[in-house]
């Protein structure tokens, strides 16, 4: 039952104050650990330091004058408090009227868990002297009588959380079912539905809604307010639903008000935090190359999961047609949607595994969605326009995260939106765990035979670089390890965690390890402030948090499947943003205020490792957790944020991701012998144009060291373009300088319809081919100067080209060859075009297939695996 007595409930010893300080592991003051215990790796990673209650709004009856919405807190006061998930009796609340509220609210979700029936808890709500005061002789029948008993306990339970003001505190409830509202109807369309609403609920009766009131668009306001208490109250069942979410809420704001906020209150004697230690990928290349084949190997037990419900409201994303808000996923980011771009990534993982094993692979794809700005619809979309990725509607699962009410910061009181309905947010990428328990997903991946996942966002565009994600999986797939970051330095001054090893004694003499996160918010917290010039800080040397995650299934499930606070992980209320929104009369509004929101990442905390001693040095290689490094760019680029015309930092923007992809570009092919220009300071770009433009197809690689074999000497000029978008390629001693476009149908494969009738794509089968040998390319390419160019969309204007299009299985060789000036080539399905010199000019040939090439082609690359590496030798047929 959702309020069935929980585990952290009950009395707990009190608890001390946390003792908080980042050091390197200490000597042990006690005698080592047993030989089992292996301590391989240095210190640090190599990466690492390089009421009395205001009044209630009258909604249905103090129309005259908008109250004033309260102002955001000084900056010196704005403040973000935290809960500890495994916390015993609640930190002393010096507001009293909060701590009156939290107690008042605490015995009565302590009375609705002890009722076994749905008919008991409402009994248990009738008793509550504000339900009672609210609906008076109504609380039974009456105006409720026309709602299921569901519906009514949703209703109470609002009110019982102290909310009536959603519902409007003065509609005469109680009395014969006539409002004294009748002369207000000649005013403003706002009030006329004000009114309407209230008139609604005086014309329910034992029977239910009269005919023609069912037909208005008020019920339709009540049902998307019952909906919006449901989701609530169903997601939160672990901490006692609607009530419950008020408690931790409240908590949250009265810790975020007390002197002692800094620091977090724990039953631990106390907690130290030390830079965790993991493998260097960029510098033990043997090893990150032998872990990122184990992943390869294992794609067949992996599934990807992506959280990608936010709003993205820093990008300022709108449809520029109906001027619609939309969400980050779909931000047109170098010439595809952001999720568009998941896929890409997913599929040329695939398009190896099927290169290397001769197998076709479809993972399955798990998303995690919300209602806001449409997201989930526009997912859906998506999805269907692009009929699946050609990978099958059965391999995705879509599972939509409730939204959450966002309380004002003073007071705990809901906000109320335009729409009279409150102001709701989704409750942090953490939900997922839960969700995915409560929607089945663990079940479904499980079927698909998967034992493991690997997690990214939506907005981190560089994620699946060379090999940094492979090599996070294969790591977690075969050291059994039960969930894992991939890190990299830390940006000072970034919005973004830190990765931490964890090292506690609790009140038994326990010692507990384990690699976590400490979210940006929560650094004040911990009395960490971000480093300057002349301060210096602890946090400088902790690692970035980047949401990569590799996860077992099983380990994670469990977390998300308990029924108390610990599967909602990381639990904040972050009170230092101003909410905007408009309010429900119309007027726009800011107010201090936060909702509740936990974090996915922090499900680490469930993953500690215990020990009856005190352990020295490197225990990392140990735990259940671990971390990877690489370089920074390879790891973490996000485009979260939209550029301003008064910004002096790309730091999150889509112009500064771009730029770390034409660094990884620069980085790639400068070592394949290709010259090209360098990539400067992000600075050097705030108001000038880029050094090139360079779109590599993740399926040529993706890892590094198989581009590089495809990739051999030649140059890019400064101001060149260049995409390539077909796997099967060859670039030998070319020269380019202009733009140089090739693309395919048939980039990895093509599409068969299934029994289903959907198109599969299949791996491998009549793929488009290029091969460019000692080419020069010669044109006046991109327009640099023309004001309409949106780079990191990929729309530009060019004065001219060399474009290379393939249709099906088509093929294009060029050898030896000048190519000057504007040119289209454009090659029909199952024919070959070959480029030739022809005195001072060039000529083209176009020769049918043979029918025994159709799948394989005239020639193709042939992946083998030699110790720790792939190895490509091409077959000329």
């Amino acid at each position: 039952m959702a309020f069935e007595t929980k585990e952290q409930d009950r009395p707990k010893p009190p608890r001390s104050r946390l003792s908080v300080r980042a050091t390197k592991l200490s000597t042990p003051l006690m005698a080592p650990p047993p030989p089992h215990l292996r301590l391989l790796s240095p210190l640090l990673p190599p990466l690492c330091p390089p009421r009395s209650r205001r009044a209630r709004t009258r909604l249905l009856s103090a129309l005259s004058s908008p109250s004033p919405a309260p102002s955001p807190p000084p900056r010196s006061q704005q403040r973000v408090s935290t809960a500890s998930l495994d916390r015993g009796p609640s930190p002393s609340l010096e507001h009293q009227p909060l701590a009156a509220e939290v107690a008042r609210l605490s015995a009565a979700r302590a009375r609705l868990r002890a009722a076994r029936s749905l008919d008991d808890k409402l009994r248990a709500l009738d008793a509550e002297p504000r339900v009672a005061a609210f609906f008076g002789n109504a609380s039974g029948g009456g105006v409720l009588g026309g709602l299921q008993p569901r519906e009514t306990y949703l209703l109470k339970c609002l009110v019982a959380a102290g909310q009536d003001h959603v519902l409007g505190a003065e509609l005469g409830w109680a009395g014969d079912g006539t409002h004294d509202h009748e002369r207000h109807r000649n005013g403003s369309a706002l009030r006329e539905a004000l009114y309407s609403l209230a008139g609604l609920v005086g014309k329910w009766s034992g029977e239910g809604v009269a005919d023609d009131v069912a037909r208005g668009g008020d019920t339709e306001l009540l049902r998307q307010l019952l909906k919006f208490l449901g989701d609530i109250d169903e997601f939160y069942d672990c901490i006692g639903g609607i009530i419950g979410y008020q408690i931790m809420a409240l908590e949250l704001i009265s810790a975020s008000k007390s002197k002692d906020s800094k620091h977090r209150h724990s039953q631990d004697k106390f907690v130290h935090f030390h830079v965790p230690a993991g493998v260097n990928l960029s510098e033990d290349t043997e090893y990150a190359s032998q872990a990122a084949l184990w992943g390869i190997e294992g794609l067949p037990e992996l599934g990807e999961i992506y959280p990608i419900g936010g709003a993205g409201d820093r990008l300022g994303l709108v449809d520029s047609d109906t001027g619609e808000s939309l969400p980050a996923a779909l931000l047109p980011y170098c010439g595809r949607s952001l999720l568009e771009g998941l896929m890409r990534d997913l599929q040329a993982r695939e398009f190896l595994h099927f290169k290397i094993f001769g197998k076709q692979c479809i993972t399955p794809v798990a998303i995690m969605t919300s209602s806001v700005k449409n997201n989930h619809e526009h997912i859906v979309a998506i999805c269907e326009r692009l009929e699946w990725f050609g990978r099958g509607q059965e391999n995705f699962r879509l599972f939509e995260q409730p939204l959450v009410p966002v309380v004002n910061a003073e007071d705990g009181d809901w906000l109320i939106d335009k729409s009279l309905l409150p102001v709701g947010k989704p409750g942090g990428h953490g939900a997922i765990w839960k969700l995915a328990c409560d929607r089945g997903v663990f079940e479904w991946l499980y079927r698909h035979g998967r034992k493991g996942a690997t997690v990214r966002q939506v907005s981190n565009v560089v994620a699946a670089t060379d090999l940094t994600l492979m090599s996070l999986a294969g790591i977690g797939m075969r050291h059994n390890k039960k969930l894992g970051f991939a890190s990299c330095e830390r940006r000072p001054g970034a919005t973004e965690g830190v990765n931490v090893l964890i090292e506690k004694q609790n009140l038994d003499g326990l010692w507990a390890y384990g690699i976590t996160c400490i979210e940006y918010t929560e650094f004040e917290k911990y009395g960490i402030s971000e480093p300057t010039s002349t301060n210096g800080s602890l946090q400088a040397s902790y690692p970035a948090n980047t949401n990569i995650m590799y996860v077992d299934l099983q380990a994670v499930e469990e977390v998300g499947s308990r029924r108390n606070a610990s599967c909602l992980p990381g639990m904040v209320m972050n009170l230092k943003k101003a909410i905007s929104y408009v309010d429900h009369l119309g007027f726009e509004c800011s107010a201090a205020g936060g909702r509740l929101e936990c974090t996915m990442q922090n499900i680490a905390d469930n993953f500690m490792n215990t020990y009856s001693y005190r352990c020295s040095k490197a225990i990392e290689s140990e735990l259940d957790t671990f971390i990877v490094y690489n370089e920074r760019k390879k790891v973490t680029s996000s485009a979260k944020r939209k550029l301003k015309p008064e910004d002096r930092s790309l730091h999150q923007t889509p112009e500064g991701s771009l730029l770390d992809i034409m660094r990884n570009a620069h980085d790639l092919l400068s070592s394949s012998s290709i010259e090209v220009p360098k990539v400067k300071d992000n600075n050097e770009y705030l108001r000038s144009e880029l050094p090139f433009l360079i779109f590599l197809h993740p399926a040529l690689g993706p890892f590094w060291e198989i581009i590089k074999q495809k990739f051999v000497g030649g140059s890019i000029s400064k101001g060149s373009e260049l995409q390539i978008e077909v796997a099967e390629f060859v670039w030998k001693d070319v020269e380019l300088d202009g733009s140089l476009i090739i693309l395919s149908d048939n980039i990895m494969g093509s599409t068969k319809r299934n029994t289903h009738g959907e198109q599969i794509l299949h791996y491998g089968a009549r793929c488009g081919r290029c091969k460019l040998q000692s080419v020069k390319i010669v044109n006046d390419g991109i327009s640099w100067d023309s004001p309409s160019n949106v780079y990191w969309k990929h729309d530009v204007e060019r004065s001219e080209s060399l474009k290379i299009i393939l249709h099906g299985n088509a093929e294009f060789e060029a050898k030896d060859v000048l190519l000057k000036g504007n040119h289209m080539f454009e090659v029909p399905d199952c024919h070959r075009m070959r480029i030739i010199q022809d005195g001072s000019g060039f000529a083209v040939k176009l020769d049918r297939i043979s029918k025994e090439m159709m799948d394989s082609g005239s020639w193709y690359w042939e992946y083998t695996v030699d110790g720790a590496h792939v190895k490509l030798n091409m077959v000329e047929l």
